[in-house]
């Protein structure tokens, strides 16, 4: 009988603490809803004692989402394990996540405490956490620099304590896969009750080795890996959750085990983190880049025209991605064959999301001639419907040319009420922002902007996705467009709308 993997993602924990980005709650639902779908085994919604927002989105993952197992951190304090369990409570699966770093210089230079001390407070939050949830994860931290006979000790005293999976965190990427699979197999040789508990394993990428870390421990004996999607997270990010999963699948051939992740989900989930998260994949990224199944090389080419297999070990549509052929339908479509062919996609909406989706589906067939499935994916993943429409745009006029100050005039919708007015700018772009500044009122400073296109042609989509700072916080905004313009405007008012939204929220607290 095959081994079966557990994958157990941290896309909502250790991935949002990539630079940057600041998921909202309704954000993180989807993206967790999502991650069901794929077929992820545990999901770890955030670190509840971190702040308010935290608790709330893993309270929400944990009463939303089920037929899965839904985790929350907790350092090795009562406080957090208490408020943890008091979001997870009403998971279908939960479980408590505990950590506390066993590395020297971690102990020294960051507890300050010492062995005993640590190896104490590993076992006091163990039996806590047990006394709440059967399912409790314990995590030496910087396992992979830490002194092996003390973490055997903290492994095997937190395993009598009563936790059920024990996770080697390679925390700052320091192993290599040789080193961390010799790690793995000595925990299983040196620690006596090891077969009491799964071993998962958490592996970061800052030397370019966390998949082939996390895949040499899989080869050891771990039977549980941490990663996040798209391998988000802090410095050089995460093991990348869709790059194991293909190579486990792609190898059956050697690793020879089983999950049970859905392959024809990860694009999808791929691109909806993406979006939310508001970073882009570099081009030649492995399963889910843009460049992953294009072949320039004329050889290349040949060979793949005679047999997919020549250079492609995967295919395109093993992972979600469709080939960008037109849809049979258009702007006199119905919504029942608009629905029925999403579902097609995987695509599964609320009544309310549909007619919002159907809705940007017949605006953008008014403007294109061929509408792909690309087009959809696009309008649906980049939706962004979380975002209350404080400020909406009715109209704007834009004069630019390449000897006088760009002019904006700009017409914004709040409530029933119409606002307008005019700005100058440097070009088009930043004299609609301009205007919309002078409207909206709020002191904010452009982080950064960014256009890409998000399918081929003349009338291709464009996404444009910007950071605005205000108050030391840093706020996401992305618009859709074939007018890259309008695209632009989209996206700030976004931005800004998210603004408010929270201002509003904490206002009410």
């Amino acid at each position: 009988m095959k081994r079966m993997i557990q994958f157990f993602d941290t896309t909502l924990r250790d991935g949002e603490q990539t630079p940057q980005v600041n998921l909202n709650l309704r954000e993180k639902l989807e993206i967790a809803k999502q991650l069901a779908v794929l077929g992820v085994d545990t999901i770890e919604a955030g670190f509840p004692n971190a702040s308010k927002g935290d608790f709330e989105a893993v309270s929400a993952v944990a009463k939303e989402v089920r037929d899965v197992s839904v985790a929350g951190l907790c350092r090795s304090v009562p406080v957090d394990i208490q408020r943890a369990w008091e979001a997870l409570k009403y998971a279908q699966q939960p479980c408590l996540h505990v950590f506390i770093a066993t590395s020297e210089v971690h102990m020294e230079y960051k507890l300050k405490m010492t062995e005993e001390e640590v190896l104490d407070a590993a076992v006091m939050s163990v039996k806590l956490a047990k006394s709440f949830c059967s399912d409790v994860v314990f995590s030496p931290e910087d396992a992979s620099r830490s002194n092996l006979d003390f973490l055997y000790r903290v492994i095997e005293k937190t395993i009598q304590a009563g936790a059920t999976v024990i996770n080697i965190p390679d925390t700052v990427g320091f192993s290599t896969p040789m080193e961390f699979s010799g790690l793995i197999r000595n925990i299983f040789a040196n620690v006596p009750n090891i077969s009491k508990a799964q071993i998962a394993v958490h592996c970061h990428n800052d030397l370019g080795m966390a998949v082939a870390n996390s895949l040499a421990a899989v080869e050891a004996g771990a039977t549980i890996v941490q990663c996040t999607v798209n391998g988000m997270g802090e410095r050089a990010g995460n093991a990348s959750l869709e790059e194991i999963v293909m190579a486990l699948q792609t190898r059956q051939d050697y690793f020879d085990v089983e999950h049970h992740i859905d392959t024809t989900q990860i694009y999808r989930t791929s691109t909806l983190v993406s979006n939310y998260m508001g970073i882009d994949l570099q081009p030649n990224k492995p399963i889910v880049g843009a460049n992953a199944f294009r072949h320039e090389s004329g050889i290349h080419q040949h060979g793949v025209l005679n047999n997919p297999l020549t250079y492609e070990i995967l295919t395109p549509e093993s992972v979600g991605i469709f080939k960008n052929e037109s849809m049979v339908l258009g702007k006199l479509s119905g919504c029942h064959a608009f629905e029925e062919k999403i579902k097609t996609l995987g695509y599964h909406l609320q009544e309310e999301d549909l007619q919002k989706a159907f809705a940007r589906f017949k605006e953008l067939a008014d403007r294109k001639k061929d509408v792909s499935i690309r087009d959809i994916t696009a309008i649906l993943d980049g939706k962004m419907t979380d975002i209350p429409a404080i400020y909406e745009i009715v109209d704007y006029q834009i004069f630019s040319g390449n000897r006088k100050s760009s002019t904006a005039s700009i017409i914004l919708k709040k409530g029933e009420e119409e606002l307008q007015d005019a700005a100058v700018g440097e070009g088009p772009v930043d004299a609609g922002f301009n205007a919309i500044d002078k409207i909206v009122q709020l002191p904010v400073s452009l982080e950064s902007y960014s256009l890409k296109s998000v399918t081929e042609g003349k009338d291709a989509l464009g996404e444009v996705t910007v950071r605005v700072k205000y108050e030391d916080e840093v706020y996401l905004g992305k618009g859709i467009s074939t007018n890259i313009i309008e695209a632009s405007m989209l996206s700030y008012i976004t931005a800004l709308n998210r603004i408010l939204a929270e201002k509003a929220l904490n206002n009410h607290q």
